[in-house]
């Protein structure tokens, strides 16, 4: 099973966070075998920050970990990011963690120490439940986040990098407005977004696109059309 997860793992990246040095460059090691990219950070807080800035394709977490839990980094997560799998790998096996995590959309809750079949196995059911559909944006409209295309009816439309991630930014929130700060979190993350840069990429975009589905709340923010 591992040879052939190889060649289908080489196309994504994997956010590992781990406090535990030693364990963390264990898993980095296996991990980097197969995926295309290994990140790694120490914390949840450091956890956020590098999935706003790095956007991997899979999150694997501990729970107990120093200045912010696995639990505080997939609820921060699972509020701006419903889709991203999340696998879970914690020594501890309490009740409580477990309600919680079911109700946020995580993936697999893994017990350490763990076999490479096991992890590899979560892996694998994470990444192909969550990369075997296109996002629906509205009526006839798909994003296809492998592909960086836009697809509506037959015709694909292909997206720059920030034009991907904002319109999955607004299928991720597409029942609630997109504000500005978490356009500039998450978009432009180190560099400065300008009210006149921001209007410039909208505009942009609407002209690129085939049909209209973004929607502007004036001082606030941007949301899909609703249809």
């Amino acid at each position: 099973m591992l040879e052939e997860l190889k060649e289908y793992l080489k196309i994504f990246t994997v956010l590992l966070v781990e406090d535990d040095e030693i364990m963390a460059q264990r898993l980095s090691n296996i991990l980097s075998f197969y995926f295309k990219k290994v990140y790694h950070s120490r914390d949840g807080l450091d956890g956020y920050e590098d999935f706003l800035s790095l956007k991997p394709n899979l999150v694997i977490s501990d729970i107990e970990m120093k200045n912010s839990t696995g639990i505080e980094l997939v609820k921060n997560i699972r509020m701006i990011d419903s889709t991203t799998p999340i696998i879970i790998l914690s020594a501890y096996s309490k009740e409580e963690y477990l309600f919680k995590l079911i109700n946020l959309k995580v993936n697999a809750y893994i017990l350490k120490p763990t076999t490479n079949k096991k992890l590899f196995t979560a892996i694998k059911e994470a990444l192909l439940s969550s990369n075997n559909v296109k996002l629906k944006l509205v009526k006839d409209t798909f994003l296809d986040m492998q592909n960086s295309l836009l697809i509506y009816k037959n015709k694909e439309i292909s997206l720059r990098k920030k034009e991907k991630y904002f319109l999955e930014l607004l299928y991720k929130n597409q029942n609630k407005m997109t504000s500005y700060d978490l356009i500039q979190d998450y978009i432009w993350v180190d560099k400065e977004m300008t009210q006149n840069a921001l209007k410039t990429f909208i505009k942009e975009l609407r002209q690129k696109l085939p049909v209209q589905i973004i929607n502007n709340i004036i001082q606030e923010g941007y949301k899909l059309i609703d249809k």
